[in-house]
């Protein structure tokens, strides 16, 4: 089994900072692609941004200029900073990850809630 754990969730006022983290372990080969996903109530899960294994990297256009994310392969980890926050922003993010070898496939974290309010 793979297990993926965020952190880093918070609450943070508009123009403030996150930065949240997943981090992988279990049996597996490698992973190639991982992302972050958000959602709201009554609305579908929408990619934030992913990375890929190589560091290359794409975000949702609602994002691109405020958030960074980035991956260490050594920690299995992936983060996601967050800046210039606007309430919109507020979802419960979750972590993917695309695993190869042993347990292969799609892999997700079970969230970790982001709210920007003054």
């Amino acid at each position: 089994q793979v297990q993926l754990v965020e952190s880093g969730g918070g609450l943070v006022q508009p123009g403030g900072s996150l930065r949240l983290s997943c981090s992988a372990s279990g049996s597996f080969l490698r992973i190639n692609d991982m992302g972050w996903y958000r959602q709201t109530p009554g609305k579908e899960r929408e990619l934030v941004a992913g990375i890929s294994s190589g560091g290359s990297t794409n975000y949702a256009d609602s994002v691109k200029g405020r958030f960074t994310i980035s991956r260490d392969n050594a920690r299995i980890t992936v983060y996601l900073q967050m800046s210039s926050l606007k309430p919109e922003d507020t979802a419960v993010y979750y972590c993917k990850a695309e695993v190869v070898g042993g347990v292969a496939g799609v892999f997700w974290g079970r969230g970790t809630k982001g709210t920007v309010s003054s």
